[in-house]
């Protein structure tokens, strides 16, 4: 059966929806688009223009081979591929049960990009954001059914990752909610549901880790490596807090640092070094160079 073919409110096997779209198909997207086709869903990923979405597509199917690779999924490359899609166009979004918004944390971005997809969407679908910091209740204010919408922050690498943050607005219907929990669980992943807050659990916690590190580094009390050998052999932390925003992007976390600041206080005001080396384009893994040096992969 194709998935033009299946009917709304039908659900994979796995117990997530039988159709699903990303907007975004960066590495959160693409991670994100993989984590839905591995559990059995038919996805269609939307990007910006179909030179963006050719590379989103390569960037899916290179985890495919990963996750083949490891003995992750039974399936064979051709029958994931032949369950993805990728365009340009909001119109593909049109018989998805779920959507996910994976654009950049901008909020005019993701207004834009939410209300875009939403004019595409059957009435019982389900609207997520994969924001990290923007107050969901801000965003379904410009929606016009808030009640179908909520956050579902999925965390990077998104294979690697055994977390999925569930921030629920105030007009988030309980029902949507509950079908969240099952489908982050039928990702073989952990729910945990979080009311609406500046930064929610996992970004205001993180972020004001990351932001001392980087404080602690301009500061010269210690090298990056060793800061994050402190995290990760003194609190087992799996990837230090240097390393970590490395591979989050730098400009990601000055636009969360920046955020919370304005929200929360002086205690959030980002590093000098971090304006810094996003002033100077070191983003992190994606350009090359932020606290550590990386090879291109």
């Amino acid at each position: 059966m194709s998935a033009s073919e299946l009917e709304l409110g039908d659900r994979g096997e796995s117990g997530v929806p039988a159709r699903v779209g990303v907007l975004g198909g960066g590495r959160m997207g693409a991670g994100i688009a993989h984590a839905f086709l591995l559990a059995g869903a038919h996805v269609t990923l939307v990007e910006r223009n179909n030179t963006e979405a050719t590379a989103a597509r390569e960037r899916v199917l290179r985890a495919v081979e990963a996750s083949i690779t490891r003995g992750a999924t039974g399936e064979t490359r051709p029958e994931l591929e032949a369950r993805l899609a990728v365009g340009a166009d909001f119109g593909l979004f049109r018989d998805r049960e779920l959507v996910v918004e994976a654009v950049p944390e901008v909020r005019a971005l993701k207004v834009d990009a939410l209300q875009k997809v939403e004019v595409q969407l059957a009435d019982d679908a389900a609207l997520a954001s994969n924001t990290s910091s923007i107050s969901i209740n801000d965003l379904a204010d410009e929606l016009q059914r808030p009640a179908r919408f909520l956050g579902l922050h999925f965390f990077n690498p998104v294979p690697a990752s055994n977390l999925v943050e569930l921030v629920t607005g105030s007009a988030t219907s309980p029902e949507l909610v509950a079908d969240a929990r099952n489908w982050v669980s039928a990702l073989g992943k952990t729910p945990i549901t979080v009311s609406d807050a500046p930064g929610f659990a996992s970004s205001r916690l993180g972020v004001a880790l990351g932001l001392e590190a980087i404080r602690m580094l301009e500061e010269g009390v210690a090298s990056a490596s060793d800061i994050d050998a402190a995290m990760m052999l003194g609190y087992k932390h799996p990837v230090g807090p240097l390393e970590l925003t490395d591979l989050v992007g730098l400009d990601v976390r000055l636009g969360i640092a920046e955020y919370l600041h304005q929200q929360l206080g002086a205690r959030f005001e980002p590093p000098a070094l971090l304006r810094r080396l996003v002033g100077e384009g070191k983003l992190g893994r994606k350009s090359g160079q932020g606290f550590y040096r990386w090879d291109e992969s």
